[in-house]
């Protein structure tokens, strides 16, 4: 907030031409009276009036002086900042094939006498942090093995949210086992497109985990190219790749592409690793802060108009009293 200001300033000089005016006419018009012989003596200051009587003058002056202030229209200017924050919209692509049921870290884990905890189980908590320090955003939960499927659609509820990650096992796509990864990235863009808030905006992600190479369905790099045109981001995390499927033409060409389009690539080879890359996408992607700052002005011509008004009201009260009325 800043010091008030004047839409019409101008009318200022019309305003003191006007008092300037008056104040010529009041003295032209007043007379002095008495004897030839005496006029000296008269107007020596021991005989002049006291300045009390001038008050009624002094008023109807500071009224005029205020009104005219308050049609200059004084206004007071505001400025309003507004802060939104726009989350994003994100949504967990999860690998559902066979091999997630198998131990995650490998032999090296058995080796240091490490309970065991599946590929699955610990992509599962994972997925609950990232999910905690999501608060602004919409979430998304999609499988995928031979096939792909929409467990949860993109919700800011994230206690349901986690209630369909715990249902989440290797039991549910039962009969399935392979690895549609492109399968499973496709429907992550279609529900993404389907749910999008802001057709067009680049607040979509696609977190995908996996442990293996694609042996079904649709290319990854194709799908990949369709999620860069989208604006959608997508993030791969991979569980356990040896270094066999590795080297695979294939995995190959899907991890250079991830970074092409615009994504990362984390490589898991433990529960404290995949959870680490699960934090490190969540500082990566972070919503947008938009502030967006209103300047109006507010009118305060009443700061003027009622002391005039008051002024005013004074000064003739004040004409009303014999001491104050002027008789020269």
């Amino acid at each position: 907030m800043t010091a008030f200001r004047f839409l019409h300033p101008a009318l200022a000089v019309w305003l003191a031409g006007a008092c300037a005016a008056l104040l010529w006419i009041r003295r032209a018009r007043r007379r002095r009276l008495g004897a030839a012989v005496t006029t000296v003596w008269l107007f020596a200051p021991s005989y002049r009036a006291s300045l009390l009587r001038r008050l009624p003058v002094a008023m109807f002056a500071t009224a005029i002086v205020l009104l005219g202030c308050a049609l200059m229209e004084p206004v007071l200017p505001f400025a309003v900042t507004s802060v939104r924050s726009h989350g994003l919209d994100i949504v967990v692509a999860l690998d559902l094939s066979s091999s997630m049921q198998e131990r995650i870290g490998g032999k090296a884990a058995e080796g240091k006498g490490i309970p065991f905890k599946s590929r699955l189980d610990a992509t599962k908590d994972a997925i609950r942090a990232f999910v905690q320090g999501r608060v602004d955003d919409r979430i998304g939960l999609v499988v995928f093995s031979d096939n792909a499927y929409v467990i949860t659609p993109l919700t800011f509820d994230r206690e349901s949210l986690m209630r369909y990650v715990d249902m989440v096992d290797g039991q549910m796509l039962r009969g399935e086992g392979m690895t549609a990864i492109g399968d499973g990235l496709a429907l992550a863009n279609r529900l993404l497109a389907r749910q999008a808030a802001v057709p067009g905006a680049r607040n979509k992600v696609v977190v995908l985990f996996t442990d293996g190479e694609n042996n079904l369905g649709r290319q990854p790099d194709e799908v990949l190219a369709e999620s860069e045109a989208a604006g959608v981001r997508v993030h791969l995390i991979t569980i356990d790749l040896d270094a066999e499927a590795r080297h695979k033409p294939q995995v190959q060409s899907l991890l250079r592409a991830v970074p092409r389009y615009g994504g990362r690539y984390f490589d898991a080879h433990g529960e404290g690793q995949l959870t680490a890359a699960s934090r490190a996408i969540d500082t990566l992607e972070k919503g947008v802060l938009v502030s967006q700052t209103f300047e109006r002005d507010a009118p305060v011509f009443d700061w003027f108009a009622a002391p005039a008004l008051v002024c005013l009201a004074l000064g003739f009260a004040l004409q009303a009293i014999p001491m104050f009325i002027d008789q020269t």
